[in-house]
């Protein structure tokens, strides 16, 4: 299986759009700035056809430690969260 990487990513935009590597490299970097930027404000990000990106807050809670079983808090933290469209989840299963 392969991994798409931001190369992979900005020598696709080159390669269709004309531009040159340094300024493909610079769209992929400033696409995902923008998202994490959003998220780090605590709005959602919704790409059309694709999903929407939005932050979770999770409560301390109790939980065990897997090794000794040993109960232990799990700290409170914020985490993303990617819900898939229905069009990108047809997509992707029908390949």
């Amino acid at each position: 299986m392969a991994t798409i990487t931001r190369a992979d990513l900005a020598a696709n935009i080159q390669k269709t759009a004309g531009l040159t590597g340094a300024e493909s490299y610079k769209m992929v970097d400033l696409f995902f700035d923008e998202i994490s930027e959003a998220l780090i404000r605590g709005e959602e990000v919704k790409i059309a056809n694709m999903g929407t990106f939005k932050i979770l807050d999770k409560k301390e809670r109790m939980g065990r430690n897997p090794k000794t079983g040993e109960p232990a808090v799990i700290s409170a933290r914020r985490v993303v969260s990617f819900r898939p469209s229905t069009e990108f989840r047809k997509k992707v299963a029908n390949g």
